[in-house]
Formats: C-alpha cells, sequence, structure tokens
C-alpha cells in the first residue's frame, strides 16, 4: 500500500479574555509552551489593549473517514476504519507531525477481526494495543501489534495492564460471570500462569507509583478476601471476612496500602492492611460508591454525590460536603469539585475551604496521570475555548481559541486531536 499523506496549515489564532461559558463540550488537557522574545514587545501592547496575544497553530488533517474513531497515543494516531463492504476492517498507524508541520505520515496498516466494537488503542510495553468488546456478551478482546510493523503478534480474550519487570495482567471476565487472571509475556503472548476467578470474585488492583499493578485482590462471594502477586500469581496471603458458611454481596477496593471493604448493608466502611490483611479501624460511611486518595487522606464518595474525607490512620471523619456535588479529580491536595450546572470548585483536601471557583468546562481525559487538566467549552462565536486547569495556583490559564471543532477532543500537549464540523478528523500543534 503506498504511504499516506495529509495536508498541513499554518493557522494564525487568537487567544481572549475567557469569553460566556455556553454548554460545555467535552474533555481536554492542556501544556504551555514559553513565549519567543520576539512577541515581548506585541505582548505588552496586547496586555495594554486588554487583549492577549496571536497564537500560531499547525494543523494537519489525518487521512481518515468521517466514521472512523482515531487515537491519540504514544507518539502516532492510530485510526480504527469503519468496515469495507465486504466486512474488511483496519487499524491505521500514523507518526504525528513535527514542530514544522509537515503533516502526519502513516507508517503502517494491519487488518483487524471483523467482529466486535473497538474502545480503545494505546501503546504499552513495545506493542499497540487494541482493545474491542463483543456484543451482545459484552466480552472484552485484546489484539496486540508490533509498534514499528504492525504484525499482529498475538490475541486474547479480556483486557491488560501492565506489571513490575515488563509482564501484562490481563483480566478476563466470561459470559456466565466467571473468569481468570492471567500473566501474559508481552512479545510472544504466551501465558505465562492464569488463576480463575469464580463468579462475582470482584477483582481489583494495587498500583505501584509508575501505574503498574504488582498486586490484585479477588473478593468471593463467600467474604474470603484473597491477595494475589501480579507477576507470578502466586496466592500471598487471605482473610475471612463473613464469619459462618455464607454468601452475601460486599465490595472491596484498594488504596495505597489499605484494603478497604464495603460490607453487607454499605452503611460502613472497614479498613485492613494490605501487606498483612489485619483489620485497622471501621467508619460509618453510607452507601459508600468509591474511594480515592486525596493528599494523603481518603475521600469517600458516597452514591447520593457529595464527599467525606477521612483520616487513613483511624477513619474518622475530617470533613464532608453533602449534596450533589461530584469529585471530578484529585491534583496535589485539592479536590476538583463539579456542582450541576454551576460549574467546577476547587477545595482544600485537608480542610474543605473553597479555594476558587473555576467556571463551566468539560474535562478531557488525560492520556498520563501527571498531564495537566484541561477544560474545554463552547464560547459565544461557536469556537471552541481551551484552557488549563491549575488546582494548585486556582487559576484557569487560556491556551487557545479554536474555530470548527466538532468534539471528541484527545489531548497531549501541545498536541490535540479532534474532529472538525466538516467530518474530517485534524492535529494541532499550539505554540506560543
Amino acid at each position: 500500500m503506498t504511504e499516506g499523506r495529509s495536508l498541513s496549515i499554518i493557522e494564525l489564532g487568537e487567544i481572549r479574555d475567557e469569553p460566556a461559558s455556553a454548554p460545555p463540550v467535552r474533555r481536554p488537557r492542556a501544556v504551555g509552551r514559553p513565549l519567543h522574545s520576539a512577541t515581548v514587545l506585541l505582548l505588552s501592547l496586547v496586555v495594554l489593549a486588554g487583549a492577549a496575544p496571536p497564537t500560531q497553530r499547525t494543523v494537519s488533517v489525518v487521512p481518515a473517514s468521517r466514521t472512523a474513531t482515531a487515537y491519540l497515543a504514544g507518539d502516532g494516531v492510530f485510526v480504527v476504519d469503519p468496515p469495507t463492504p465486504d466486512g474488511d476492517r483496519y487499524l491505521t498507524a500514523y507518526a504525528q507531525p513535527g514542530p514544522t508541520g509537515a503533516g502526519v505520515r502513516r507508517r503502517w496498516q494491519a487488518p483487524l477481526a471483523r467482529t466486535g466494537n473497538y474502545l480503545d488503542v494505546w501503546v504499552e510495553r513495545g506493542l499497540v494495543l487494541a482493545l474491542a468488546v463483543n456484543a451482545p456478551n459484552r466480552l472484552f478482546q485484546t489484539t496486540a501489534f508490533d509498534t514499528a510493523t504492525g504484525r499482529q503478534r498475538w490475541q486474547h480474550p479480556g483486557a491488560p495492564q501492565p506489571t513490575p519487570g515488563g509482564g501484562l495482567l490481563v483480566t478476563n471476565g466470561r459470559e456466565d460471570g466467571s473468569g481468570a487472571m492471567s500473566g501474559v509475556e508481552p512479545d510472544t503472548g504466551l501465558v505465562l500462569w492464569s488463576v480463575p476467578t469464580p463468579r462475582a470474585a470482584s477483582p481489583t488492583y494495587h498500583l505501584t507509583p509508575e501505574g503498574q499493578v504488582d498486586r490484585f485482590v479477588l473478593l468471593q462471594p463467600t467474604g474470603e478476601v484473597q491477595v494475589y502477586d501480579a507477576g507470578t500469581g502466586q496466592l500471598l496471603r487471605s482473610i475471612d471476612t463473613l464469619p459462618g458458611d455464607r454468601s452475601a454481596y460486599q465490595r472491596v477496593q484498594i488504596v495505597d496500602d489499605l484494603l478497604l471493604l464495603v460490607p453487607p448493608g454499605s452503611t460502613r466502611l472497614v479498613s485492613f492492611g494490605l501487606a498483612g490483611l489485619e483489620p485497622l479501624w471501621t467508619a460509618e460511611v453510607t452507601l459508600v460508591s468509591h474511594v480515592l486518595e486525596c493528599g494523603g487522606l481518603l475521600c469517600a464518595v458516597p452514591q447520593t454525590g457529595g464527599v467525606q474525607v477521612l483520616d487513613p490512620a483511624t477513619g474518622s471523619v475530617r470533613w464532608s460536603e453533602p449534596g450533589q456535588d461530584v469529585l471530578a479529580d484529585v491534583r496535589y491536595g485539592r479536590l476538583l469539585m463539579a456542582r450541576p450546572g454551576q460549574g467546577y470548585t476547587v477545595r482544600d483536601a485537608a480542610t474543605g475551604q473553597v479555594r476558587i471557583e473555576m467556571g463551566t468546562w468539560s474535562l478531557l481525559p488525560v492520556l498520563r496521570p501527571d498531564d495537566p487538566l484541561v477544560g474545554v467549552r463552547r464560547g459565544d462565536d461557536g469556537r471552541m475555548v481551551v484552557a488549563e486547569l491549575d488546582l494548585v495556583a486556582g487559576r484557569t490559564r487560556i491556551v487557545d481559541v479554536l474555530p470548527g471543532i466538532a468534539g471528541s477532543c484527545q489531548a497531549s500537549l501541545p498536541i490535540l486531536l479532534c474532529q472538525r464540523l466538516d467530518g474530517t478528523t485534524a492535529l494541532w500543534r499550539l505554540t506560543r
């Protein structure tokens, strides 16, 4: 096949004061670039005039059909094409354009399975991983491709996560509710070990600071909690949380080095040390949805909204905020709370004190946990305002204002990938 080519355009946009907001669009992210010295005089004049400096942006069209789905991952763009009239499907890899705006370049194209809906494409362990789900049983399947050539390496049922030491942990759920946790060798797809998971065993994971799974936990319907090594599949320890031989619905979650159990009735939160499964404390927290680490504390999010902030050592409540507010993100001891119809508020995790009102935005999913938060919203003129939401500094920094954006944006600044109003997909390299 011939190598694909795309059009590159240099656009001059403008960054203005925040325009009045319209209903939010979706979710991005941003990282700014320093101003060139040649713009210092212009910046001074613009500030005096109450405006911001012009922004130069490079736009490169991704050669994808209007019904294709594009994914920003690693240093490339991956396009899942819709089925051809014969039912064939393809995954096409493109290289991102350089700062000079030479355009995207096709690296390779590989056939995909004809069945299944593709949910994500990402780069891991030197592989391009394509995750699909098959209807109507909603079972996952992962296909691994060589990043350089597009050659298919392997295909397994389930969804993979990286483990320390260079391996992959594949979680596979079957139609009857059972499944397996398997260690897979990335290069060959060889299954090194497998642990069966009975129905409703509810696997959960402990992550290293690098975002790799080093342990996983199975909560059996009988109440037995089992902790396994994610690199070897070895059972490390277990504990019975339901006295007597009975079965009941419970939920378990790992936050840092705590194993948190929501027992039957969902009126309490019970804490165990993950290392030895020793009981630590019990807190009265009703209808817990999930728990997050937040600035060295625990943020328990009830199913009804709001948040309760607990001391991880004792389980005592430091402060709570009832109501419909939704905890959207946690960064550096700051909580980003979304209030329906009223935008975002930044609170201090330790005290609950409101730091700043951030306004109404839609957040883009970030590619990496340490990427800055990016918000987007429509201006009165229909253009999309892209901003970095800095929770620590308590400010919103406008990155750019883009025309002709329909949505479906992804960001890894200075790169932005979006679908445009004309149905095309394009990459923006933002330069300030």
